[in-house]
């Protein structure tokens, strides 16, 4: 069992996901809170639907970061509802190295692409213009680069000649909404080792 801190920007679909393995018993885990840099993000309301205590952080003057004040503030919010891991779920930030040594090994994220492969905004987007035959997700850990830490697993997505982003993008979510409670689930019962960049699953 881990209590799971989920940070977000937009409608936390992949918060839903989770909730989702929960209630079905797949996912031994207990969300304890919800932070969102976006005051009128859903993931906020799916939040407190579900009696789950949810913050905005404002993470002003910085445009592209969690940091600063912000950071502090939210890593005391996460101990505070006792959170030992974290989940990014479209979290549009870049998160600091304060965050990551206060949950050492212990922050993950989703991304809409299989990295290496398109990091940054826009997988899906990036994808379609490069003529990828291929895409998918990838749940990581995180580090201080840009989707780049240790990978836990990748689902992929075929690419049709007809996708737009959007078309590719709806595909790709299917699969993040069974691979990020798969993931989470390997790290609630410790079955995740990392060595180097490697992730190794007991």
């Amino acid at each position: 069992m881990i209590n799971l801190g989920v940070l977000g920007s937009g409608k936390g679909s992949n918060l839903g996901a989770i909730f989702d393995a929960i209630d079905a018993r797949k996912l031994d885990t207990r969300v304890v809170c919800v932070l969102s840099d976006n005051s009128g993000a859903f993931i906020l309301d799916r939040a407190r639907q579900r009696g789950v205590p949810a913050f905005h952080i404002d993470c002003a003057p910085f445009k592209t970061k969690l940091d600063g004040d912000a950071q502090a503030r939210a890593i005391a919010i996460l101990r505070e509802h006792g959170a030992d891991a974290i989940a990014l779920a479209g979290f549009m930030r870049m998160v600091k190295p304060g965050l990551l040594q206060a949950f050492p090994h212990r922050v993950v994220n989703i991304h809409p692409a299989l990295l290496p492969a398109f990091p940054g905004l826009e997988a899906w987007s990036q994808a379609v213009a490069y003529g990828a035959k291929v895409s998918g997700c990838t749940v990581h850990f995180v580090d201080a680069g840009m989707d780049t830490g240790p990978i836990i697993l990748q689902k992929p997505v075929p690419v049709f000649d007809t996708d737009t982003p959007q078309v590719l993008h709806a595909r790709i979510q299917e699969q993040e909404h069974s691979a990020y409670p798969e993931a989470l689930q390997l790290l609630s019962q410790g079955r995740l080792k990392i060595e180097g960049r490697v992730v190794k699953i007991s």
